[in-house]
C-alpha cells in the first residue's frame, strides 16, 4: 500500500519523511517526482510513503491511480506558522507561482494574504479529496510524536522506531 503525505508546504513533511526512511517496510521520499511529466509524475513503487506538496495540483490523477486504495495523510500545522514561513518565500516557488499565476496578480502589497489563501485553497482541496476515503489521517505538526506513534500502527510500519522518533526533535528546511 502506498501512503500519500497531503499538505500545503511550510508544514513538515521534510521531517515527515526524515522519520519514515527508518521504516523497514516502506520506501520514503520528499518530492521525489517533481521534474517528471505525465503519467511517469505519480508512478510511484509499491509501499512508498510521499510527501509533496504539489500533489494537491494532481489530487484528480492521484484518486485516478491509487483510490482508496492508499493510505492519505493531511499533514497540518498552525495556520499563522505556515504563513510566516511562506512569508519568507514570496519571491519563488509556489507562493510567487500561486500568486502570480493563479491570481494573475504581480502586485506585491498583502502578501500575507496571498500566502493565507493559498494555505486555505490547498487545506480546502486535501479536505475535499480525502471525503470518501477510508485510510486517511490528520497529522497536526504540534502533536507529532504521539500523531506519528498513531500513524506508525496504522500503516503497520515496522523499523527502527527510536530512530524514527528523533527525527521530529530535528527541524528540517527551515525558512
Amino acid at each position: 500500500m502506498n501512503v500519500f503525505i497531503l499538505n500545503a508546504g511550510r508544514c513538515g513533511s521534510t521531517t515527515f519523511i526524515k522519520s519514515c526512511q527508518h521504516i523497514d517496510n516502506y520506501t520514503a521520499a520528499h518530492e521525489s517526482r517533481t521534474t517528471h511529466v505525465g503519467p511517469d509524475r505519480l508512478s510511484y513503487p509499491d509501499d512508498h510513503i510521499e510527501a509533496d506538496n504539489r500533489l494537491s495540483w494532481f489530487l484528480g490523477r492521484l484518486d485516478q491511480l491509487y483510490g482508496d486504495n492508499a493510505f492519505y495523510v493531511h499533514l497540518l500545522r498552525n495556520s499563522d506558522d505556515t504563513v510566516n514561513s511562506f512569508m519568507k518565500r514570496t519571491d519563488f516557488g509556489i507562493m510567487k507561482a500561486y500568486r502570480e499565476g493563479i491570481y494573475l496578480s504581480d502586485v506585491e502589497d498583502n502578501l500575507q494574504a496571498y500566502a493565507k489563501d493559498y494555505i486555505d485553497t490547498i487545506n480546502s482541496n486535501i479536505r475535499h479529496f480525502l471525503k470518501d476515503k477510508t485510510h486517511t489521517m490528520n497529522f497536526k505538526l504540534d502533536n507529532a510524536h504521539e500523531d506519528f506513534n498513531n500513524f506508525w500502527e496504522m500503516i503497520a510500519a515496522e523499523g527502527n522506531r527510536d530512530l524514527a522518533f528523533s527525527e521530529w526533535d530535528t527541524r528540517y528546511n527551515q525558512s
